[in-house]
């Protein structure tokens, strides 16, 4: 069942409406009919089966038949301080978060981050990755879609990180595999998260330490030294076991 997204607003008297560019991909991509079925997610939680009644250009209206709770959304919220990679990478990052679980995204700008990016450039950046955030919501099934922060500095991330209730800090240096264990266990429903990866090469040393300082908690990730791309999977994966 095709799986789209529509904000509480356009949920009313038992019918939903679907406007934007997604009235597009369901009339001339997927060529849905009036009576075919769709999952529509209202990015609070709520989820709707729910048959089409009218397609038009500017419209798709469909007719709730069923409210569902999929129960799909993690107990904690998980926040990824990302730093900036090169590439692509970014793209495959949000991706694989999202479908792990993850709440919001915050791209950091760190000491050894390569990309450099304009506020122009970070507009455009921000709004693909937001479209690939909810790419990944519709395919995983989420019940919202993971926000992707604007860019910030490392030292702006601390401070955002102030907020959450438990953040960590994979750390190649840090080899306590015992005292990771113990941070992993504080980590329980109901809680906000935070994770720092760092580009290629890591974080600088100095970075760490003040994270640290700040309460950051850091953990290791194994014996092996996992890419910037692989590191916060790797935990995500860790915590979503944990939790569910």
């Amino acid at each position: 069942m095709y799986h789209f997204f529509v904000t509480p607003e356009d949920v009313s008297e038992g019918m939903v409406k679907i406007t934007g560019t997604d009235v597009n991909h369901i009339k001339n991509v997927l060529r849905m009919k009036p009576g075919e079925m769709m999952l529509i997610s209202d990015g609070q939680g709520r989820d709707y089966c729910c048959a089409i009644t009218e397609i038009t250009d500017g419209q798709v209206l469909a007719e709730i038949r069923e409210e569902q709770f999929e129960g799909t959304e993690p107990s904690s919220e998980f926040y990824l301080f990302q730093g900036l990679p090169k590439g692509d990478k970014m793209e495959l990052i949000i991706q694989k978060a999202v479908e792990l679980g993850v709440k919001e995204v915050i791209p950091v700008s760190a000491k050894r981050s390569v990309v450099k990016l304009d506020e122009k450039k970070a507009q455009k950046k921000i709004a693909r990755w937001q479209a690939i955030s909810e790419s990944a919501a519709k395919q995983s099934r989420r019940g919202i879609i993971p926000s992707v922060h604007s860019v910030m500095t490392f030292k702006q991330a601390l401070e955002y990180a102030k907020t959450l209730d438990l953040n960590m800090i994979p750390y190649e240096n840090f080899k306590d595999m015992t005292e990771t264990r113990k941070v992993l266990e504080q980590v329980k429903a109901n809680q906000k998260i935070g994770i720092f990866i760092g580009p290629e090469g890591g974080f600088d040393v100095a970075e760490v330490e003040l994270a640290m300082a700040q309460g950051v908690h850091p953990v290791s990730l194994g014996r092996r030294i996992l890419r910037t791309e692989t590191a916060g999977m790797a935990l995500l994966a860790v915590l979503m076991f944990r939790l569910e």
